[in-house]
């Protein structure tokens, strides 16, 4: 009886234990990395929110350029007046209307792509313009068997997966690691991608670099999915079992 004790226990204990081969993050094989960052940066895309102002060596010359925040006192009066960084949304025909040059194209380019078209376009109007240009909608969503799931504000335009957990405090032991869902937008049209994070192939992922709005989501492995099948009732009887199990081994003893 001791012996058949003895076995259930081991059994639990085996079924229980994860292998090295479920956790370990790009296990070696002979996967060849390859540079993907220049076909996987984000576009602009309809409903993204751009900060954008304009500088040059000629201030006043920007000034077409750039709005202006006028700042009340207390009194309803203005009393000042200041530079601001307006925000500009990208419209369904993915065009923004921009000051002086009216209705022009941004969705499907990138960051670095509009910085240098806005140039050529505010530059046939003042001499050597500088552009800057934020995205201020840039954000991911990691939701599942996280640390601290949640959504994350993005302050530049290129951050990874593996960034992306970092910033939600890793898996935890239950998530599922070759299996990570994330989903992306893309005008409109919602499309699913599986990452296997054990694999040193994941790093070639067209999802390696995320784009904004991007959500991943990490599912429960096979373990955490059986034991949540045990409810506090299971536990009661599995320890009236082992008491009348021991019980029984004392008497036949």
């Amino acid at each position: 009886m001791r012996i058949f004790l003895g076995f259930i226990i081991l059994s639990i204990f085996l079924t229980s234990c994860a292998s090295k081969k479920e956790l370990v993050y790009f296990q070696p094989d002979s996967t060849r990395l390859e540079e993907i960052y220049d076909l996987q940066v984000p576009k602009l895309q309809p409903g993204d929110i751009l900060a954008i102002s304009v500088t040059a060596d000629d201030v006043r010359a920007t000034a077409p350029f750039n709005q202006v925040s006028s700042y009340q006192g207390v009194t309803g009066t203005i009393q000042t007046t200041s530079l601001f960084v307006p925000t500009y949304t990208i419209d369904s025909d993915g065009n923004i209307n921009f000051p002086k040059l009216g209705k022009i194209r941004l969705a499907g380019k990138t960051r670095v792509e509009a910085i240098e078209y806005m140039k050529t376009e505010v530059g046939k109007f003042i001499l050597n313009p500088g552009i800057s240009l934020e995205i201020r909608n840039f954000r991911v969503t990691v939701l599942g068997e996280v640390n601290r799931p949640g959504n994350f504000e993005i302050t530049n335009d290129r951050i990874t997966l593996l960034e992306a957990i970092g910033l939600a405090g890793d898996l935890t032991i239950n998530g599922e690691r070759g299996n990570v869902l994330v989903i992306r937008e893309n005008e409109g049209v919602k499309r699913e991608y599986r990452v296997d994070l054990t694999n040193r192939n994941s790093l070639n992922s067209p999802v390696y670099y995320l784009a904004q709005n991007d959500v991943i989501y990490i599912e429960p492995n096979n373990a955490k999915i059986q034991s949540s099948k045990y409810t506090q009732n299971t536990s009661i009887f599995v320890s009236i079992a082992g008491l009348i199990i021991t019980i029984i081994a004392v008497i036949v003893k």
